[in-house]
């Protein structure tokens, strides 16, 4: 991959995304075909140039920053938005292996009931280090799962398990299992 290595970008508002994006994706591709092939030894070495890049990392920072839908949403640390150059910079600071802080937890409301539930929102570097992790690991992991497989996948939704699914009842009889199972845990012990 030919990139300027930490060479910091002129300015945030200029970056080519279209460029960034395809230079990542051409990685993640390869990464996606050396597990494919069987070549643990390539997936792991194209991950790590992967987990180091710069590219990558101006893209989960962009992430979270810009395209998520809780950017404006703030940590423990209080940091609700970044300024560009402030995302320059934590591109450059970005790396995988750092301890995570501690989550900022509220409750809210389940939807339709009066229950709430917690929930726990990491600051905007964590988020940018998960969403790199993300960029790291799911090539490897697209190729491991199985084809069936539709939940919380990239390029697929509820639509394609459906059709799936008619697709194999549709000329033959089958059983279909409907099971409540949300509360099946049991109650947690120490």
């Amino acid at each position: 991959m030919s990139e300027a290595r930490h060479q910091p970008m002129r300015e945030w508002n200029t970056i080519n995304w279209v460029h960034i994006e395809r230079k990542v994706f051409k990685l993640q591709k390869r990464i996606y075909q050396a597990t494919k092939n069987g070549d643990k030894r390539k997936a792991k070495s194209l991950s790590r140039i992967l987990s180091k890049s710069y590219y990558a990392k101006l893209l989960a920072v962009r992430l979270v920053s810009q395209l998520n839908q809780g950017k404006k949403t703030a940590g423990v640390d209080g940091v609700k938005s970044l300024t560009p150059k402030q995302r320059l910079e934590m591109a450059d600071e970005l790396y995988l292996g750092t301890k995570a802080k501690p989550v900022r937890r509220i409750w809210i409301p389940k939807p339709g009931k009066e229950e709430k539930r917690l929930l726990g929102i990491p600051t905007m570097h964590d988020r940018a280090q998960q969403a790199l992790g993300k960029l790291v690991l799911e090539p490897e992991w697209e190729a491991k799962f199985e084809g069936t497989s539709y939940g919380f996948r990239p390029g697929r939704s509820a639509h394609d398990a459906i059709g799936r699914t008619f697709q194999s009842i549709n000329k033959t009889a089958k059983w279909v299992l409907d099971a409540d199972i949300s509360k099946c845990a049991g109650p947690h012990r120490p």
